[in-house]
């Protein structure tokens, strides 16, 4: 009876998912919300709803071409060449600035066309930030207690980054990148008497820009009086909480929201969960956001199994470029943070952010795949002798 037992148990199989096939699923869950919601929030466009959504199907395949590739790189040959990926993600930064190279919207300077399509180079940019971080660390991991190895090289790589996004500008994005990298010298023990300083001076470089900036430092002002500044500086996060308030715990129902009709500026892109919250209510929303929640543990329990230091900061670069993205988005669109333009991940409209959001997932998976493998623990000193 025993052994019946035994066998019967040893047979059955298992229904659990890895973590990074939660983060998958969660993935594809807010994908297909956004391309519906992207169907109404695009309703008013003179080029229709569909005009939107095919560009975002597109995105979407390119995406998924995008991630099955990167998940098919050996991360630890990839190592070999991270300072050539780096140097062409910087120059791409740099011919973004170029007058007749990079394309301006709106005053600023993100883009480079290809065709018919554009995409923001500063996505790339933060992930070459992150991969180069992380194979320095890795790399001097034994000294990291000192000063210029383990604290001035890798901020000046991950300042260079932010610097070069700022003179777009980008100032959000620009600060996304800076706190992602020093999170990861934090994650990797570099001394807090070094990171407090930078972060303080960070904060204080930042505040003089807007300062200096009359149309950021009107945006910023004006958010400390939403309701005094309704018919100028906080237009649109006002009509953002206008579609919440409307949407109620229940919604307006898909497709019946009204303030993404000529009311709700960027309503397809930065403000989407705006449209998400009018549309489908307040259970909805939550449900969102527990969902980002779900793919933040998630990510905690597969670091766990990271086999060297490389890898456990790579990955969790991936998952702080994702989930302090979203967090950022929420924090707007609801009214916590100053309005600044940043796309909710796998949600909003947008090639750019669809693409890095690819290359995000193709890590993830390739890691899954290959953590584990003999040789997938090798050393940073191991990895130096190989490539000196």
């Amino acid at each position: 009876m025993t052994h019946s037992a035994v066998t019967t148990d040893s047979v059955r199989p298992r229904l659990s998912l890895s973590p990074v096939a939660v983060i998958v699923v969660c993935a594809v869950a807010l994908t297909f919300l956004g391309i519906t919601i992207l169907f109404s929030a695009s309703a008013a466009f003179k080029q229709g709803p569909l005009f939107y959504v095919s560009k975002q199907l597109v995105g979407v395949v390119l995406a998924t071409v995008v991630a099955w590739v990167v998940s098919r790189v050996d991360l630890e040959l990839a190592r070999r060449y991270i300072w050539v990926v780096g140097g062409v993600a910087a120059l791409l930064l740099v011919l973004v600035l170029i007058p007749g190279l990079g394309i301006s919207v709106k005053g600023s300077r993100r883009w480079l066309g290809f065709g018919g399509l554009r995409f923001q180079v500063s996505e790339i940019g933060k992930l070459a930030m992150v991969f180069c971080v992380a194979h320095y660390l890795a790399a001097n991991q034994t000294r990291l207690a000192d000063f210029w190895r383990g604290f001035a090289q890798p901020l000046l790589i991950i300042v260079s980054f932010a610097a070069l996004i700022v003179l777009e500008p980008d100032f959000g994005t620009a600060a996304l990148t800076f706190a992602v990298g020093v999170s990861l010298m934090f994650l990797a023990g570099a001394r807090w008497r070094y990171i407090l300083p930078a972060v303080m001076s960070a904060v204080v470089a930042f505040a003089v820009l807007v300062i200096h900036n009359p149309n950021r430092l009107r945006r910023f002002t004006a958010f400390l009086d939403v309701e005094g500044n309704k018919q100028g500086g906080t237009y649109q996060l006002y009509q953002s909480l206008a579609a919440f308030a409307v949407g109620g715990t229940e919604g307006a129902g898909l497709g019946q929201g009204r303030q993404q009709m000529n009311f709700l500026p960027e309503a397809h892109t930065d403000f989407v969960f705006a449209v998400v919250g009018e549309e489908l209510g307040l259970w909805f929303t939550l449900g969102v956001v527990i969902v980002f929640l779900i793919m933040f543990i998630a990510g905690l329990v597969h670091l766990r199994r990271a086999p060297n230091l490389f890898h456990y900061l790579l990955v969790a670069g991936c998952l702080l470029l994702m989930l302090l993205q979203a967090v950022i988005n929420l924090g707007v669109v609801t009214g916590i943070l100053p309005t600044k333009g940043m796309s909710l991940p796998f949600i909003s409209a947008g090639l750019s952010n669809l693409i890095l959001m690819g290359m995000i997932l193709g890590i993830l998976v390739n890691t899954q795949r290959s953590w584990g493998k003999p040789g997938a623990g090798l050393s940073a000193r191991g990895l130096e002798e190989v490539t000196a």
